[in-house]
């Protein structure tokens, strides 16, 4: 296990061989009270969705806040055929945490309180190097200007206000006031940066990210004792989606599980 740095990036970078290692950091002090969010890619910056699908396909930068604003407007129009009870038209941040819940694109990133749930996401589908990002939420509302309940986007109007504009290099952390199963499930919450064209990384570029934001690279070989011992925590699709797609998705690693012997290499458990 080793740590580094990189010019202009104060944050802390650990490449991880072994599951044991990854264990060791998020169990104890600073990581262990920090939230966690896991991709299969170790390369990817921490844009969201929006941020990604606004770039993707070439959205000019002056109309990402009128775009934004205009798919939050048909959702909240539209959505109320599917609920039966729909969030209050002002509480902006409920129905965007609604949306990101069913596969919109949103500026919320998916956050966990979980270090074995963000591991999962790491993990589950890489065929390469995943990642698990940890950041401290009590610190990250202390990297800019304006106080927390200021900014928060539950307050009605604060949304417009702080975030829909894209003009303010801040991050808010946090659960909207009423959870979905699929949120308590995942013990998630979420991340809310104030601009699109640059990852969080960079949002907090200008802080002291050592006592922010870190990085755990799980190398390809973490993955087959990585992946076992969440599945001995019943961390799995199943159970973090709990629902029928869930249980579907689940049965991929089942096809690299059996309690008798190991599918890769045909060798049976000791008895």
């Amino acid at each position: 296990m080793t740590a580094r740095k990189r010019a202009r990036r104060s944050y802390r970078v650990f490449r991880l061989e072994s599951w044991e290692a990854f264990l060791q950091l998020i169990t104890r002090p600073p990581y262990s009270n920090w939230a966690f969010r896991g991709e299969r890619d170790e390369r990817w910056p921490l844009y969201s969705s929006l941020s990604r699908y606004l770039q993707n396909f070439g959205v000019a930068p002056q109309a990402w806040p009128e775009q934004e604003g205009r798919i939050l407007r048909i959702f909240k129009r539209k959505a109320h055929q599917f609920l039966t009870k729909p969030p209050d038209a002002d509480d902006d941040f409920q129905w965007l945490a609604l949306m990101q819940h069913h596969g919109a694109p949103t500026r919320l990133l998916d956050f966990t309180w979980s270090p074995y749930v963000a591991a999962f996401f790491a993990l589950e589908r890489t065929l390469a190097d995943g990642v698990v990002w940890a950041m401290n939420p009590a610190s990250v509302d202390s990297s800019h200007a304006h106080k927390p309940v200021r900014t928060d986007p539950r307050v009605t109007g604060n949304f417009p206000r702080y975030f829909l504009k894209g003009t303010r290099r801040i991050i808010w952390m946090g659960e909207p006031h009423t959870m979905n199963r699929r949120l308590i499930a995942q013990s998630g919450t979420f991340a809310v940066p104030g601009v699109l064209d640059v990852p969080i990384e960079e949002i907090l570029s200008d802080a002291d990210q050592e006592n922010i934001l870190a990085k755990f690279v799980l190398t390809n070989a973490v993955r087959e004792v990585g992946m076992r011992e969440l599945y001995r925590m019943n961390i799995t699709y199943a159970t973090l989606f709990p629902d029928l797609d869930g249980l579907a998705r689940s049965m991929g690693y089942e096809l690299e599980f059996h309690w008798a012997y190991n599918p890769r290499t045909m060798e049976r458990y000791h008895t």
